[in-house]
């Protein structure tokens, strides 16, 4: 497809399946420079400052944010207080700095040294921050010892709920297309190109990281002209790279939930519980909603997500099936959203071990479960990530119609991105 000049708050969807494509906003890099500042100094608040504190009986204790992390590494699980690192803070951090350097840059209307490369951590980056899913960990560790210890709320915990927030609305604010544009103005199309037909039939693969279509070198492997990344072609339905990171996710998921994920000693007795038994826990103690998110988010998810994956492996390479294509692409855009809130389990785990630490009397620390489960995320993910939804319209008809009657000046404009 070829994509109109749009003004600002105008938005282009794709005439197949109706996804957004694009989504231009009023003054774009101020507007995303405004919220990733903010950000920035929420999470500059959040790591500063006390984030949870509790007391039961005159003993407790009072974590900051990142000990979330640098107490998992004390008792020897340093992958998954990595993970935690990661995608609560550091890569929020990469994602904030990067699009700070890019938009300043497009202000001044003279882009900094290193913009094309910087831009295009700004897509590999994104899935990965989960600020909004380590806001639900904390909720749910907190109603989880809020009956048995007097919990108070340090200034680290309001300024990281406004992070998640300001997070999520800079990610949004961001017009991959524009930026691109004004990094680089955009090489006409191809000569010979088509809008509204395939792309792998014209020897053209469009780049998923800046969206500019490319002609494909003889060997079939190249670089985006405009960002220098590896082009990914289309080579016909393929999905072994899928199952076999499904498969490796179904291996992991086994032990995730035989061994503890995590332990629990209160008075000298060492309790270790598992995901389900949790679960039941908060079952039998009335806290149905609790139990319910932690259910939906550690087994619910996880194994629909597989299923699903498994699923449309099996139905990609079936043309005639009465699931129709648009379910498909609906289907597989669901499985990629909801898997990352499967971590909820993983941050609950590590809020707990770090705020819980005294000894015989009452303590919690990571079970073997905690790495494995962490690993079924990671793994679901990548899986979701390989699979490729070009696939699911394989064969398709071209039944793009509507206002390309004229493909060349679509094609020859500058002001237009094409996807």
């Amino acid at each position: 497809m070829a994509l109109p000049s749009l003004k600002a708050g105008e938005k282009a969807d794709c005439p197949r399946c109706g996804h957004t494509l694009v989504r231009r906003h009023n003054n774009p890099a101020e507007r995303s420079l405004a919220l990733a500042i903010a950000t920035l100094i929420t999470l500059a608040l959040s790591v500063a400052f006390p984030f949870i504190s509790f007391d039961i009986s005159g003993i407790g204790n009072r974590i900051e944010l990142t000990e979330a992390a640098s107490t998992l590494i004390g008792l020897h699980q340093p992958l998954v207080a990595l993970s935690v690192l990661l995608t609560v803070i550091v890569l929020p951090a990469v994602y904030l700095l990067s699009l700070t350097w890019l938009c300043a840059g497009l202000i001044l209307r003279h882009p900094l040294p290193r913009s094309r490369q910087v831009a295009r951590t700004l897509r590999h980056v994104t899935p990965w921050m989960m600020a909004d899913v380590f806001v639900i960990g904390t909720l749910v560790s907190l109603i989880k010892i809020m009956s048995m210890a007097h919990i108070e709320l340090g200034l680290s915990f309001w300024t990281f709920c406004a992070y998640a927030l300001l997070l999520l609305l800079t990610t949004q604010s961001v017009d991959r297309d524009w930026l691109w544009f004004s990094l680089d103005q955009e090489p006409l199309a191809p000569a010979g190109a088509r809008v509204g037909y395939s792309a792998a039939e014209q020897g053209l693969t469009g780049c998923h990281t800046c969206g500019l279509v490319n002609r494909l070198p003889e060997s079939g492997k190249g670089r985006c002209l405009r960002c220098d990344e590896p082009l990914h072609p289309y080579h016909g339905v393929g999905s072994q790279a899928t199952l076999a990171l499904l498969a490796a996710s179904v291996v992991m998921y086994l032990p995730a939930n035989l061994y503890p994920i995590m332990i629990t000693t209160s008075l000298g007795e060492t309790l270790p519980s598992t995901i389900v038994g949790g679960v039941l826990l908060f079952i039998q103690n009335g806290d149905w909603p609790i139990a319910l998110i932690i259910f939906t988010a550690s087994v619910l998810v996880p194994v629909s997500k597989m299923l699903a994956l498994l699923w449309l492996c099996y139905i990609v390479r079936r043309q005639h099936h009465s699931l129709n294509r648009l379910s498909r692409i609906r289907l597989y855009r669901i499985t990629e959203f909801i898997g990352r809130w499967s971590m909820v389990d993983v941050f609950v785990v590590a809020i707990l071990v770090a705020l819980i630490r005294n000894g015989s009397i009452m303590s919690i620390e990571p079970g073997a479960g905690a790495l494995a489960f962490t690993a079924v995320v990671v793994l679901t993910m990548l899986a979701a990530m390989m699979f490729d939804p070009r696939s699911i319209w394989h064969g398709a008809a071209p039944d793009i119609h509507a206002d390309l009657s004229s493909p060349g000046p679509h094609l020859q404009s500058k002001e237009s991105n094409h996807v």
